[in-house]
């Protein structure tokens, strides 16, 4: 065991002053004393337990002290992660000798080691490095004469460390089991390549490193490359395919920790475990693969990830590797990121992780080629350039296009772009090198931005016509190396299987490339602002610069035809489109401006305006394109947010768009938009609405709409309903009244069909004079289930139902609420469960009815149950999201009506409480359009005061605003009170 001149008398203390600045010799000599002074006479070592106490205090004392000089930022993320290793090193060095002394017979001893027993460190902490909570991941080598006697020292190890409270991954082999089960097993080869010895047997040891690079070099390098390759991918699409999910697992997500080790493991094994010892080590420059200014990025980028990891490890208190909501601005506050101009500390940190992850894919695309070359050595290439490719100034390696000898970016930055432009048109992957040099030369193309040429290039690479054979494919394209053929299946060269023979597909394709090389921010500063930057909150999962992309890859499967099922309406517009160019451009645009405060569709239409023309665009075009982003909310806002039945709204919205064309382009982007949020947020019920907003807006355009022709439209509606019901047999009777039921609104709300649903239920309902009748319909194609209550019409009656449809577990969507001119409500929801979908079991459609009944009728207390059933609870990384309660009142959307906007966190009990104070304050509501984003709720109430009339009073408009408001925030305090208390608890 190590020495230091550390010395103290015997039954004294340890000398404080060392502990002060703890260093690993100084703990080891420390150790070496306590273990010694606490030795009996005639015992060759002390008591179990006080030797396990010994070695618990000393790793509780470097464990803080390593934390305390890590959040004094006296060092850094790897630099902590070393010095946790070494000092475990001298911790596991004096167990394996105590072990050694308390089993004398278990393995001979030659002076001052172990003979035939070795224990080595692998995997992570095998590089020596070791996070705060991490395993330690151990070898015990034994040498094929001491297996039996062997147990016995191991056993004592593992338990010793276990009574430690340590987490250990250990293994028990021979060399030559080593070396059988690395050749069958990756993840044991890989653990194996950074083994280094602990304490034992040297000899032992250097004879299983020299067979182990005999069995490396024996195996070929370009089988583990293969495998690691093909782990990667796999891990990808596990943990996310895109590096920028807003709550990214930093040690196995794309560009984290584990991307930046899978390069050092394929340079380790393909230069030799001699030669690359550290990750990023010089070595990788002296061997030319990388820069100094490269090499540099890269420890940078490794320095911050293990900065990162480290902090969220404290801050968990366990090995937590997954950056989630709650954890972002803790890290973020204590790696001193604080609020500059409009962007707040949590977004600056994470925008700093989002551009480190990128660093890392750019580094792979630099080194991983230079390795799989030297791994596979020349491949034959078959493909020849033509001759306008070769005057171009580009040619062909192993079917891939790059650089011509003697073309340079840095002296030509346009060719950067004409690059792939070729690649485009020939339908070829860029090679690896070109890529590389795309990366290493993106500053030039600061140089491009009043180019003809690489706007013209630019327009083509998002925009322009691709053949039928080129249409895009389904994958994400973020993750296009995951969709490529198995190269050792194939045949295909391996630095080129990333991509395969030929480069996917679609306009996404390239703007990837754009984004990922940095060519595209140098191109637009405007975009350079958006890349990497978050908006923390549950709703977006990708960063504006990945949402943005996957908007783009999103029109091309529409304009393919391969989102037809999932899509229709947008399959059935984008045949008939004229203004092609434009949408592209405005998805592109749409959220350039996110981030800078203020609005960023009109900060956007500005900046539409002014870069149109720079890219060519002409001024029809250009128009266009700064109307799209300016309004790219609207109809999004007004069919979720608005009563489409209401008049007034179509025709707004038809005083904006004025054009057909318009229409259409307005509708493509809308959808589009909103499927690259998430696959979860784009459903069936939101298609409806769209669509239906679409045909009364376009119902209008086409001139089918005023508001003189509202009583025409009445009286059709019901001669039509009155047509259906004679056909059924219906008494003229029985038809005059339903029809004397329902005012104007009403006829206005509802189709034909639901017309005769509605005249069935009141029939039968008047027929058994049955005081409550509640009717579930499922509706899978438009994703809700509708639930119709018919009852006499009281304060409050809203509420009750809302609370219990919450009970239930419903989330109501949409409600509309008629009072019939005999005094019966007749009031109809829409609801989803929580995974988005219509109730359609039998089971919970009963249960539904049952709830409802029980809530109006008094046998369930609505309220006692929301708060029994714990509605507030909400996992800490969703209340990390700051949703402040907002009450805002608008008497210019709606002639007839006083529209109530309700802002707040999303809980199933929320709907519950507003229309309860909504009750309180004597207003009838109409109707409800209720939408969520992530966390956040907006619910949206057309109400009338208790006569039946608009609100008009700027006095009582002002006061049932703060009411409500005040309500609002009271019970989300008291959500927030219960929801600690449970927490506590």
């Amino acid at each position: 065991m190590a020495t230091s001149s550390v010395q103290a008398a015997p039954g004294q203390q340890p000398d404080m002053t060392v502990l002060a600045t703890l260093t690993p010799e100084a703990l080891a000599a420390c150790l070496t004393r306590e273990l010694r002074d606490a030795t009996q006479e005639d015992a060759a070592i002390p008591e179990r337990d006080a030797a396990v106490a010994i070695f618990r205090r000393y790793l509780g004392r470097y464990q803080a002290d390593v934390r305390n000089r890590f959040e004094r930022y006296e060092l850094k993320g790897a630099a902590a992660a070393k010095q946790i290793g070494t000092f475990t090193d001298v911790l596991l060095r004096g167990i394996v000798d105590l072990a050694a002394r308390a089993n004398p017979g278990a393995s001979p001893r030659m002076p001052g080691e172990l003979t035939g027993f070795a224990v080595a460190a692998t995997g992570g902490y095998g590089r020596g490095l070791l996070a705060p909570f991490s395993d330690i991941d151990l070898l015990f080598l034994v040498a094929d004469d001491s297996i039996g006697q062997s147990h016995a020292l191991v056993e004592y190890v593992l338990y010793f460390l276990w009574d430690l409270g340590l987490k250990v991954g250990h293994a028990t082999r021979t060399i030559g089991e080593c070396i059988a089960e690395a050749n069958k097993d990756t993840t044991v080869r890989t653990a194996l390549l950074d083994a280094r010895l602990l304490a034992g047997d040297t000899a032992l040891f250097a004879t299983f490193e020299a067979r182990y690079i005999v069995s490396c070099v024996e195996a070929g390098a370009i089988t583990f490359i293969h495998d690691k390759r093909r782990e990667r991918l796999e891990r990808h699409r596990r943990f996310g395919d895109s590096p920028y999910l807003v709550e990214p697992n930093l040690k196995e997500g794309r560009g984290g920790l584990r991307d930046l080790q899978t390069l050092y493991w394929m340079c380790r094994n393909t230069f030799g475990t001699r030669h690359v010892r550290d990750l990023l080590a010089p070595e990788f420059i002296w061997m030319g693969l990388l820069t100094e200014q490269e090499a540099a990025r890269a420890r940078r980028s490794w320095d911050f990830l293990w900065t990162v990891r480290l902090h969220l490890h404290y801050v968990a208190g366990r090995a937590e590797e997954r950056l989630t909501f709650d954890m972002q601005p803790v890290i973020g506050a204590r790696m001193g990121y604080t609020r500059h101009g409009r962007q707040n500390g949590v977004e600056r940190f994470m925008r700093h992780y989002f551009l480190t992850a990128r660093e890392v894919m750019r580094l792979t695309h630099v080194l991983e080629p230079a390795v799989l070359r030297q791994a596979q050595g020349p491949v034959a290439n078959a493909a020849k350039p033509d001759d306008a490719m070769r005057e171009a100034g580009f040619t062909l390696l192993d079917g891939q296009i790059l650089p011509d000898r003697g073309v340079s970016f840095e002296q030509e930055p346009i060719k950067m772009m004409q690059i792939l432009d070729w690649a485009r048109l020939r339908r070829r992957s860029l090679h690896p090198l070109a890529r590389h040099q795309l990366i290493r030369w993106e500053r030039k193309a600061t140089t491009l931005r009043d180019d003809p040429e690489a706007a013209r290039i630019f327009l083509d690479l998002l925009c322009g016509e691709l053949p039928e054979e080129e249409r895009p494919r389904r994958r994400l394209l973020s993750s296009a190396a995951a969709a490529a053929p198995n190269p050792a299946e194939s045949g295909a060269p391996a630095y080129s299987a990333a991509y395969g023979s030929h480069p996917p597909s679609g306009h996404a394709y390239w703007l990837h490339i754009l984004n990922e090389t940095g060519i595209f921010g140098r191109l637009m500063p405007d975009w350079a602002r958006i890349v990497g930057q978050m908006q923390f909150d549950t709703y977006h999962v990708f960063t504006v610069d990945e949402h943005t992309i996957e908007a783009v890859r999103i029109l091309d499967e529409v304009v393919a035809g391969r989102m037809a099922d999932e899509i229709p309406i947008a399959y059935e517009l984008i045949k008939g489109l004229h203004s092609r160019r434009s949408l592209y451009m405005a998805v592109l645009l749409h959220d350039v401006a996110k981030g800078r405060g203020g609005d960023h569709s009109e900060i956007g239409a500005e900046i539409a305006a002014e870069l149109c023309p720079r890219l060519g665009m002409t001024g029809e075009e250009t128009e266009t394109v700064s109307w799209l982003v300016l309004h790219h909310l609207l109809l999004s806002h007004t069919a979720f947010q608005r009563d489409i039945d209401d008049p007034k709204t179509i025709l707004d919205v038809a005083d904006i768009v004025q054009s057909p064309e318009r229409l259409r382009l307005l509708l493509l982007l809308t959808i589009v938009d909103m499927r690259a949020v998430s696959a979860r947020v784009w459903n069936a019920w939101k298609a409806t609405l769209l669509r239906e907003l679409y045909v009364r807006v376009a119902e209008v355009l086409a001139g089918g709409l005023s508001t003189t022709e509202r009583d025409v439209r009445v009286r059709h509606a019901k001669d039509v309903t009155a047509g259906i019901l004679t056909e059924e047999g219906v008494s003229r009777t029985d038809i005059e009244r339903f029809l004397g039921l329902g005012y104007p609104g009403y006829w206005l709300s509802f189709d034909y069909e639901t017309h005769r649903r509605h005249a069935r239920l009141i029939r039968e309902t008047d027929a058994r004079d049955a005081p409550l009748t509640v009717d579930v319909l499922p509706l899978p194609a438009r994703g809700v289930t509708e639930v119709t209550v018919y009852t006499v019409d009281v304060p409050g009656l809203f509420s009750k139902i809302a609370g219990a449809l919450a009970l239930a577990g419903a989330s109501i969507v949409d409600a509309r609420i008629h009072t019939m001119t005999h005094g019966m409500a007749l009031d109809t929801f829409w609801i989803q469960d929580t995974a988005g979908q219509a109730y359609e079991e039998a089971h919970r459609l009963a249960r539904l009815s049952a709830l409802i009944e029980q809530g109006l009728s008094g046998h369930v207390d609505i309220r006692t149950e929301i708060a029994r059933a714990g509605f507030g609870h909400m996992p800490l990384r969703m209340r990390a999201i700051h949703v402040p309660p907002r009450v805002v009142v608008d008497n210019a959307v709606s002639n007839t009506y006083t529209v109530i906007e309700i802002n707040g966190r999303d809980r199933p009990g929320l709907l519950y409480d507003v229309t309860e104070a909504m009750s309180r304050e004597n207003l009838q509501i109409a109707s409800a359009h209720i939408t969520t984003y992530g966390v956040r709720a907006v619910d949206v109430f057309y109400v009338k005061d208790l006569f039946g009339l608009k609100i008009t009073d700027k006095k009582r408009l002002e006061e049932i605003r703060e009411r409500l408001l005040a309500g609002l925030k009271e019970a989300e305090a008291e959500a927030s009170a219960q929801a600690e208390t449970r927490y506590s608890a």
